[in-house]
C-alpha cells in the first residue's frame, strides 16, 4: 500500500511538472520572439533595416542575443548587497511566470483554474516591484537607487487606475475567475461597451510593464539605465526575460477581459477539427503587443511629475466615476449578477 502510494505521488507530481513545462516552454519562446518583432517593428517604423543576418530574416537573433550576454562576465559591485544583488532579477522573473498558472488556453487548458484568479493577479504584479526595488537598493548606486524609488511612486500611482478598470469588469461579470468573465463575453465583448475603461485600463499596464511613455525607471537619459545599471550578464538576461514576459502576460490578460479570450465566433470554430482555442488567444493577445511597441515608437517619454499628474488628477477620477455608473447601470436595467 505505502508503494502503491509512493508511486502514485511521484506520478503526480511528474504530470504536474509536465503540465508546468508545456505552459513555461512556449511561454519563453514567445519572449525570444517578441524581442525581435520589437526590433523588426521599430525599424519598419523607423525605415530602417533590424536584425536580418543571424538567421534567415534575423529570426535567430533572440538566440544569438542571449548567447553573448550569457557569456559576458558578471560584475559584482564591491559595496553591494551581494544577496539582493542577485535575488532581484531572480524575483522579478519569477513573479512575471508565476501570473500564467490561472491563464486559460482554452476550455479546461489552465494550470489552475483558481476561483479568485484575477486577484492572484493583481498581487503578483504589485509584489513584482520588489525585484526593482531589491536591485536599486542593493548595487549602492545613485542612478539605480534613483530608478528603484521612481517605480515605487510610480506604482502608487497606477496601481489604483489598474485596479480600477478590472474592479469593473468584475462588477459586470460577478466572479473573479477568468473562465467565468471569458463565458461572460459570448455575446459581445467588453472592448466594445467599456472602449474608455479599456483605454485608462491599458494607459495603466504600459505604466505597469514600464514601457515607453512611462519607462522612467530605467530612463537612459536621466538614469544611464535606471535600477539595473550595475547589472549585467546572466542577471541582466533575467530583467529582460521578465520586462518581455510582462508584456505578453498583460497583453493575454488584456484579450481575456476585453477581447473575450479564447472565444470566438461559433461559425469558424465548430467547422475546425483541432482545437484552435489558444491559437484565437493568442493572436488577440498579439495585437496587444503590437500596441506596446507601437506606442513605443510612436511617444515620447512623460517626466516624471507628469505621470503623477496623469494618473492622480486626470484618470482616477474618470476611473472613479465609471466605478458608480456602471453599477448604477446594471441595476437600473436589472442586469446586475450581484
Amino acid at each position: 500500500m505505502i508503494k502503491n502510494n509512493l508511486i502514485s505521488n511521484i506520478l503526480d507530481i511528474f504530470i504536474n511538472l509536465m503540465d508546468v513545462l508545456i505552459i513555461l516552454l512556449p511561454v519563453l519562446l514567445s519572449v525570444a520572439f517578441m524581442t525581435i518583432i520589437e526590433r523588426k517593428q521599430l525599424a519598419a517604423m523607423q525605415r530602417r533595416v533590424g536584425p536580418n543576418t543571424v538567421g534567415y530574416y534575423g529570426i535567430l537573433q533572440p538566440f544569438s542575443d542571449a548567447l553573448k550576454l550569457i557569456l559576458k562576465e558578471t560584475v559584482l559591485p564591491s559595496q553591494s548587497n551581494k544577496v539582493l544583488f542577485y535575488l532581484a532579477p531572480v524575483s522579478a522573473l519569477i513573479f512575471s511566470l508565476l501570473g500564467w498558472g490561472v491563464i486559460p488556453f482554452g476550455e479546461g487548458l489552465t494550470i489552475s483554474d483558481f476561483s479568485l484568479g484575477v486577484l492572484y493577479s493583481l498581487a503578483l504584479s504589485s509584489l513584482g516591484v520588489y525585484g526593482i526595488l531589491f536591485a536599486g537598493w542593493s548595487a549602492n548606486s545613485k542612478y539605480a537607487f534613483l530608478g528603484s524609488l521612481r517605480s515605487t511612486a510610480a506604482m502608487i500611482s497606477y496601481e489604483l487606475i489598474l485596479s480600477s478598470a478590472v474592479l469593473i469588469i468584475i462588477l459586470l461579470t460577478g466572479s473573479l475567475n477568468y473562465t467565468t468573465i471569458i463565458e461572460s463575453q459570448q455575446a459581445v465583448w467588453f472592448i466594445l461597451p467599456l472602449l474608455p475603461v479599456f483605454i485608462f485600463y491599458f494607459i495603466s499596464i504600459l505604466a505597469e510593464t514600464s514601457r515607453t511613455p512611462f519607462d522612467l525607471q530605467e530612463a537612459e537619459s536621466e538614469l544611464v539605465a535606471g535600477f539595473f545599471t550595475e547589472h549585467s550578464s546572466v542577471p541582466f538576461v533575467f530583467f529582460f526575460l521578465a520586462e518581455y514576459c510582462s508584456i505578453v502576460l498583460f497583453s493575454t490578460i488584456t484579450a481575456i477581459f476585453f477581447l473575450g479570450g479564447y472565444n470566438f465566433p461559433e461559425l469558424f470554430v465548430n467547422e475546425s477539427y483541432i482545437n484552435i482555442s489558444s491559437i484565437i488567444l493568442g493572436i488577440k493577445a498579439c495585437v496587444f503587443c503590437f500596441m506596446f511597441v507601437w506606442f513605443r515608437a510612436t511617444l515620447p517619454r512623460l517626466r516624471y511629475d507628469a505621470l503623477i499628474e496623469l494618473c492622480w488628477l486626470n484618470l482616477l477620477p474618470v476611473a472613479v466615476a465609471f466605478i458608480i455608473l456602471i453599477p448604477s447601470i446594471l441595476i437600473a436595467f436589472d442586469l446586475a449578477p450581484f
